[in-house]
């Protein structure tokens, strides 16, 4: 299986094609509309806006950013990739007491997001989150 760099559009075309291969069979319990500002990208401008979108019931993200969004978060690279692909919450809280992550908007859509985000989420959204892992360098 190839494997692309962390949101290039080689990887976000991989990423959805597996959320598309696994539709039906993963779910989120917590419904989030968030636009990403991700800094320190280390390609293109160095800057990359991104979103992220539950409200159908599955995880969407592409590299744009949703009008109206339930809140926007900044944060660099590093952060982002451990968050959103090794599935590390932790290094999300440690990035937002660091001052590393910045919010805007409804913060408990946030929590809410990072507690579906457990060891315990369901076995599907586990295979996709691994399929995933996989397609990342």
């Amino acid at each position: 299986m190839p494997k692309y760099q962390f949101l290039t559009d080689e990887w976000v075309e991989a990423a959805k094609a597996i959320h598309e291969e696994h539709a039906g069979e993963e779910s989120v319990p917590h419904v989030v509309r968030m636009n990403l500002i991700i800094t320190a990208v280390p390609f293109g401008e160095g800057e990359l806006n991104a979103h992220m979108d539950t409200s159908d019931g599955t995880m969407t993200m592409d590299t744009t950013h949703l009008e109206g969004p339930d809140l926007t978060v900044t944060l660099d690279y590093d952060t982002a990739k451990a968050i959103l692909v090794d599935g590390d919450p932790q290094a999300g809280m440690q990035a937002f007491m660091g001052g590393k992550i910045k919010v805007q908007g409804d913060m408990t859509k946030l929590m809410a997001m990072q507690l579906g985000m457990s060891p315990t989420a369901a076995t599907d959204a586990v295979t996709v989150a691994q399929l995933i892992q996989d397609i990342t360098e």
